[in-house]
């Protein structure tokens, strides 16, 4: 039965669906995200734009913006917002969060930990001095997918890759190709419920020679995601391209947006587990070492999980 698998990181919660000890889904939610989705915030409108869309800040600092604004409302006026995406990391730029305007209450957004819990699945609390049961499924393998997109599997291998505008994957292997693209099908599928992905996603098969085998291709994509999506057919150059919903950014996005952060959060994973007795001297990336430096809420922490005050060297 599928379980899901939850740690309460330093720096960044974390969560997989295991089924089989194969990682179905995984999630990370960094402290620093912002605005979480089904959050309610007090706000007030800083800009109207063209459109009747706007800017808004909310009360706790963070601007957010609103694609539809009330018919009524005027910049500078009080008003109450719910979050419906959250901040999406491009490079150079970070996406806001995108809201709209309610008549509900101020109310918290549901973290990772309570949007699991709302699965059904039963949820597995684990904790450092136990079995790392996320690594014995595949984390850091997971991991490595989304920093590199690189995925392999039996008889081929897909190339990941997160663009501004959608997230591509393209497929390599041996013919023949319609074999190759059959099977890369679910394994596609897969990897977009894996790495949590949204959006538009492109997938450049390889070209596949009549309409009854590409029909084929795409009816594996219908079996192996889950609803909701939409698709189009896969065309004479074998691409298709599929639109899910994007309420936050994929695993990938994260990762990728600020690679010394999330090295340095899975190296407060990997010493928040070591045994009694292990070196405090730790040498680092200037990366990942300005990282912690600026952070040293996450230091703290770790010296209160582990009862020891490490010793950080640059280079």
């Amino acid at each position: 039965m599928p379980e899901w698998l939850y740690e309460s990181g330093i720096g960044e919660a974390r969560a997989a669906l295991v089924d089989d000890d194969r990682i179905i889904v995984a999630a990370i939610e960094p402290d620093d995200t912002g605005p979480l989705v089904g959050g309610i915030h007090p706000a007030r409108l800083t800009e109207i734009l063209p459109g009747r869309s706007g800017r808004a800040t909310l009360a706790t600092g963070e601007e957010v913006w609103l694609p539809k604004l009330p018919a009524s409302i005027t910049q500078g006026k009080a008003l109450t917002v719910e979050i419906v995406r959250e901040s999406i990391p491009e490079p150079g730029r970070t996406k806001p969060p995108r809201a709209y305007a309610t008549d509900l209450p101020p109310a918290p957004a549901p973290t990772l930990r309570d949007r699991i819990a709302a699965t059904g699945h039963p949820v597995r609390e684990c904790r450092a001095h136990e079995t790392d049961r996320l690594e014995q499924a595949g984390w850091s393998e997971v991991l490595e997918e989304a920093r590199t997109g690189d995925i392999v599997f039996a008889g081929g291998m897909l190339l990941m890759y997160a663009t501004p505008a959608m997230t591509l994957f393209d497929i390599d292997g041996p013919p023949p190709a319609d074999a190759l693209a059959l099977t890369a099908a679910p394994q596609i599928a897969a990897a977009i419920v894996r790495h949590d992905i949204g959006g538009s996603i492109g997938v450049d098969f390889p070209t596949i020679e009549g309409k009854t085998l590409r029909n084929a291709v795409a009816a594996a994509i219908d079996e192996a995601l889950p609803q909701p999506f939409e698709r189009t057919a896969v065309n004479g150059f074998g691409f298709l391209q599929i639109v899910r919903p994007r309420p936050r950014a994929s695993l990938p996005e994260r990762l990728r947006a600020d690679p010394a952060g999330a090295a340095a959060r899975a190296l407060l994973r990997r010493l928040e587990r070591e045994p009694p007795g292990a070196p405090r001297g730790q040498r680092v990336s200037p990366a990942v070492h300005a990282k912690l430096r600026a952070r040293p809420d996450w230091l703290a922490e770790l010296a209160r999980r582990t009862g020891i005050t490490h010793e950080w060297e640059s280079g």
